[in-house]
């Protein structure tokens, strides 16, 4: 086993600013198992507490290959790699449907309690689904938001609790 040199910690216990981890250092979600599985690159989302739970937040729009994984999987992976954006280039602007982003990469996929995260994550935060909705238009008190989808491709929001943080 490769993954001798990390480590398992509460969500409180990281001690990384999150919404900069998310915004700028940027997370791959990943859902599916060995038998398949997708990843994509992703700069928005959350953490915080939820029914009493630790919880992570992730959106995915309707188009993207990924939805499908997440759907059919009961937990999903969000997983940090510093400031290296190489893994961002592939998995943000390709699709699974049509490469295998596992190879263009180089990530070593590692199989945790029915999700997949990569061997290069320096931080993995493992999800069991709770909740799945989709953003609705009409909610939106600030209209200009409603920018973000010229296109009408609303998002769908995953909230998973978190049910282990795997830092390096």
């Amino acid at each position: 086993e490769r993954n001798d040199f990390m480590k398992i910690i509460k969500a409180t216990e990281i001690d990384k600013n999150i919404i900069d981890m998310i915004s700028n250092e940027w997370m791959l979600i990943t859902a599916g198992d060995e038998k398949g599985y997708n990843m994509m690159t992703a700069s928005w989302g959350g953490m915080g507490e939820m029914w009493g739970k630790d919880v992570a937040v992730c959106v995915v729009r309707p188009q993207r290959h990924t939805l499908k994984f997440l759907d059919n999987a009961e937990r999903f992976t969000l997983s940090f790699y510093g400031d290296d954006k190489a893994i961002h280039q592939v998995c943000g602007r390709k699709s699974g449907k049509d490469c295998n982003k596992t190879q263009l990469t180089g990530l070593i996929p590692s199989y945790i309690d029915g999700a997949v995260t990569f061997e290069q994550a320096n931080t993995t935060i493992v999800c069991r689904k709770l909740y799945r909705g989709q953003i609705n238009p009409d909610n939106f008190i600030d209209k200009s938001l409603l920018s973000n989808y010229t296109d009408g491709d609303y998002h769908y929001v995953f909230v998973g609790e978190i049910e282990k943080v795997i830092i390096k």
